[in-house]
């Protein structure tokens, strides 16, 4: 039977989620307490960097605001379903940071949008 208190980190890690975990190294000893610790830690901050990233790209990209019992149930699901995605794909695919950069270009996005509203009623 082999050992299975060692768990593998990949090397190929996304940026943001290399910015977590990278001081774990490439195994894991999971009867080592600091260790196991470590990547606790890396993964809740993963998965918590998804979530506010995940509300953030909501909040630019949906345009109109819901009533209150809707917005818990669309704000619940965006957090446990960050949880799946990080659980499983959180390593291996881009997530943080794709949800980064759709957060910047509806930022953009919304920043212009103001602010040709903003001159439209100024010369209107």
């Amino acid at each position: 039977m082999g050992d299975n208190s060692i768990l593998s980190v990949p090397s190929d890690m996304w940026p943001i989620a290399d910015l977590f975990f990278g001081g774990i190294g490439s195994e894991i000893n999971l009867n080592n307490e600091d260790e196991v610790a470590l990547l606790i830690r890396g993964f809740f901050l993963l998965y918590l960097t998804i979530v506010i990233l995940s509300v953030i790209t909501f909040k630019l990209g949906f345009a109109r605001k819901l009533p209150l019992l809707q917005a818990v149930v669309v704000y619940a699901v965006l957090i446990i379903g960050s949880f799946i995605l990080t659980l499983f794909l959180g390593l291996n695919l881009p997530i943080a940071e794709s949800l980064l950069a759709a957060s910047i270009v509806l930022g953009i996005y919304r920043f212009r949008l103001h602010n040709e509203r903003k001159s439209r009623k100024e010369t209107g």
